[in-house]
C-alpha cells in the first residue's frame, strides 16, 4: 500500500518508519527543506508541504498519489483565529483529496474536543463550541468537515495526551507549585500505542467512525505527576488543595471493542 503522511513530526516520523518496516511505501511531508534529506535517508519519499493555510505553490502533486492519507496537522496554538485558520488548512487538503487516488483518510484528532464535565465521556459527547480550548473546537469542526465528504472515507482518532521516550508532560510541570486541578484524572497515551492503533486501523476495514485513543489508567494528577517526577529524578510538582470532583475520564471502550486492540502501555505509569 502507498501511504502518505501529512506531518512527519514527533508522532508522524516514527509512524512512517514503522509503516515502512511493515512493507508499505511511505510518502512523508515536512514544512522545512532541511528535513527532506532526513526523510530520504530513512527511505521515506520526502515532500515539502506547507499549509499557510493554502497549499504552497511548489508542492509536488505526487504526494497525493497514494491509497491512504494519515492527516496529522494539529491546530497551531497561540493564533487569534485558530479555528478559521485550521479549517482553511483542512479545506486545502480536501481540495487535493478530491482530485487524488486516496479513498481513505485517518485524521489524528485529540480528546481536547471534549468539554470538561463530571463524567466518563465517549465519542458522542461533544458539542460545538464547548471544548476546553479553541484548538479543541477547531479539531471538532475539522472532523465534521472531513466526514461530510463522500469521495473519501475518514476515520477519526482522538488521542489523549501524548507521551513516550523523549516526551512527557511532567517536564513542563516539574518544580512548579500551587498547581490547580489536582483531582483531575489524566487521559494519556504512549507513542507506541498511537502507532499501533493507526496500524490496526490501516489493516482493518473500519471506516467513517470516530474513536478515542487513551490508555486504561486515569490516576489523578496530584498523585500521578509527582510519582513520575520522582521516577525521572525531577523536582515533583505541588498541587493546591482541590475539592473538585467534576472532571472527565475519556473512555476507550469503543476502540477496544471494535478494533480488539490490546494496549502495549495500558497504565500511564509505564514509560
Amino acid at each position: 500500500m502507498i501511504i502518505s503522511i501529512l506531518g512527519c513530526g514527533w508522532l508522524g516520523l516514527p509512524l512512517a518508519e514503522h509503516l515502512r518496516d511493515s512493507g508499505h511505501s511511505i510518502k512523508g511531508s515536512t514544512t522545512t527543506r532541511d528535513k527532506l534529506a532526513l526523510l530520504k535517508g530513512k527511505n521515506i519519499h520526502p515532500y515539502l508541504i506547507r499549509l499557510d493555510p493554502g497549499l504552497n505553490a511548489d508542492a509536488d502533486p505526487g504526494f497525493w498519489d497514494a491509497d491512504l492519507l494519515v492527516l496529522n496537522i494539529p491546530p497551531g496554538r497561540g493564533r487569534d483565529n485558530v479555528e478559521s485558520f485550521h479549517l482553511r488548512q483542512i479545506k486545502s487538503v480536501i481540495n487535493q483529496l478530491q482530485e487524488s487516488t486516496i479513498d481513505k483518510v485517518i485524521f489524528v484528532s485529540s480528546t481536547s474536543v471534549y468539554p470538561e464535565k463530571p463524567d466518563i465521556v465517549g465519542e458522542e459527547d461533544t458539542k460545538p463550541g464547548e471544548a476546553v480550548r479553541d484548538t479543541g473546537n477547531a479539531l471538532l469542526k475539522a472532523e465534521k468537515l472531513l466526514m461530510n465528504y463522500s469521495s473519501f472515507d475518514t476515520t477519526v482518532i482522538r488521542f489523549g495526551g501524548l507521551y513516550g521516550y523523549d516526551r512527557h508532560p511532567v517536564h513542563h510541570l516539574a518544580g512548579r507549585t500551587n498547581l490547580s486541578r489536582g483531582n483531575a484524572p489524566v487521559n494519556l497515551i504512549h507513542q507506541d500505542d498511537c502507532i499501533g492503533i493507526i496500524q490496526a486501523f490501516i489493516d482493518s476495514d473500519i471506516r467513517n467512525q470516530i474513536f478515542n485513543g487513551v490508555s486504561d489508567g486515569h490516576p489523578p494528577k496530584k498523585m500521578y505527576y509527582p510519582a513520575i517526577a520522582e521516577e525521572k529524578g525531577l523536582s515533583p510538582p505541588e498541587y493546591a488543595r482541590d475539592e473538585g470532583k467534576d472532571y472527565k475520564v475519556v473512555s476507550n471502550l469503543k476502540l477496544k471493542h471494535m478494533l480488539d486492540y490490546e494496549f502495549k502501555y495500558p497504565n500511564p505509569m509505564d514509560f
